[in-house]
C-alpha cells in the first residue's frame, strides 16, 4: 500500500485521506501481507463517547503517516459494541488510506445473530474480520458456556464466515498457549485446523519474550500451519494496568521484566520511556528472528507506538514503510 497524502479534513469524527483524487481503497489483508517486507499494524477500539471518538481518530491521524498495513478494531463481548464497530471500522475505510479489519466474537451470540452481524459487515464494505471466540462472560478461568444456538469455538466462526461472505479472514494465536489448551503443541494444531478451515492470518495475544513467539513459530509449522502470524506487541505505559491486562488475558508479565519496572514505579515518564524501550528491543528480536510483522495494541493511543516504530526506522525489513 503506497503512503497517503495528507489529510484534507479533519474534525468531528471524520478524517479524508485522498490518494489520487480519490478515496483510498479497501485492500485484503492477504493480498497486503504477500507482498513482501514486513508488514506493520495498528488494533484500536470502539470509542464510548464523543471526547474518546476525537481521541482514536486523532490517534489513527497521527499513526497513518507511518502507511501501516492495516488497523483493527475491536468487537465487544455479546456485540456490546457492534454497531460502533460497523461504524468506525467502515468510517475508516472510507475516509483515510488505511485498510481496516473488524473483529467478531462468538460470546452471547446465537447462528442468527452472527448472520446479522456477517451481513452489516458485508454491507458496509468490510473485507477482513478477525475471528475469535472470545472469553468467557465471567472473564479467565470461569467456564465458557456457549449459546444455546451458538459457536462453541473460533474454528467455525472462521467457517461461518467463508460460507457467508468473500471475506479475508484472520485468527488468534498464543504465544503462551490459550489457557484452556492441554499443552503449547495442542494449542498449534487448533491453530493449523484454523488455516486449514479458511483463515488466511494470525495475530497473536500481546507478551513479552521473543522466544514465546519463536516456539509458536516453530510449533504451529510443524502442525501443518504454514500462514503468517503476526506477533502481537503491547508497549508497558503503566504497571498497574499492564498487571491488569496480565491478569485478564493469562499472558504472563515475567518476573525479571517486573522488577525492572517496579524500580521506577513511582515515575510515570519513567514507567513509561521503560516500556517503549523494552517492547523496541522486543521488537527488534522479532523481527531480527523472521517475524512477518509486527501488530501494536495501541489502547487508542499513539504516542509509545509511534515512538517505538521510530525507533526501528533505517531497518532495511521496514523500507516499505
Amino acid at each position: 500500500m503506497s503512503r497517503a497524502e495528507p489529510i484534507l479534513a479533519y474534525g468531528s469524527g471524520m478524517a479524508f485521506a485522498r490518494r489520487g483524487g480519490s478515496l483510498a481503497l479497501r485492500s485484503k489483508v492477504s493480498r497486503l501481507l504477500g507482498e513482501g517486507g514486513h508488514s506493520i499494524s495498528f488494533e484500536f477500539f470502539p470509542p464510548k463517547d464523543s471526547d474518546a471518538e476525537d481521541a482514536l481518530w486523532g490517534a489513527l491521524i497521527q499513526l497513518e503517516d507511518f502507511d501501516p498495513s492495516f488497523v483493527s478494531v475491536t468487537y465487544g463481548a455479546g456485540g456490546s459494541t457492534r454497531d460502533r464497530t460497523i461504524d468506525i471500522t467502515s468510517s475508516i475505510g472510507r475516509r483515510t488510506s488505511l485498510t481496516t479489519i473488524a473483529h467478531l466474537t462468538c460470546v452471547g451470540s446465537s447462528r442468527a445473530e452472527l448472520h446479522e452481524v456477517i451481513d452489516g459487515y458485508s454491507e458496509a464494505g468490510i473485507e477482513n474480520v478477525l475471528a475469535l471466540r472470545g472469553d468467557p462472560e465471567g472473564g479467565l478461568g470461569v467456564p465458557w458456556v456457549s449459546h444455546p444456538d451458538g459457536l462453541d469455538h473460533a474454528i467455525q466462526l472462521v467457517e461461518m464466515l467463508r460460507e457467508r461472505g468473500d471475506f479475508c479472514v484472520g485468527v488468534a494465536a498464543f504465544p503462551e498457549g490459550h489457557p484452556e489448551s492441554a499443552s503449547l503443541e495442542q494449542d498449534a494444531r487448533v491453530l493449523a485446523d484454523k488455516q486449514r478451515a479458511g483463515a488466511e492470518f494470525a495475530i497473536t495475544q500481546f507478551f513479552f519474550r521473543a522466544d514465546d513467539w519463536f516456539g509458536l513459530r516453530d510449533r504451529a509449522e510443524a502442525a501443518g500451519c504454514t500462514m503468517p502470524i503476526l506477533p502481537g506487541i503491547m508497549p508497558v505505559t503503566n504497571l498497574a494496568q499492564i498487571k491488569r491486562f496480565s491478569a485478564l488475558s493469562g499472558a504472563e508479565f515475567p518476573a525479571a521484566l517486573a522488577a525492572r519496572f517496579e524500580t521506577v514505579a513511582d515515575d510515570p515518564a519513567a514507567v513509561r520511556a521503560l516500556g517503549v524501550e523494552v517492547a523496541t528491543q522486543l521488537c527488534e528480536a522479532l523481527l531480527d528472528g523472521g517475524a512477518p510483522g509486527l501488530h501494536f495494541y495501541t489502547l487508542n493511543r499513539s504516542s509509545a507506538t509511534r515512538e517505538v516504530y521510530r525507533n526501528l526506522m533505517g531497518r532495511p525489513d521496514l523500507e516499505r514503510h
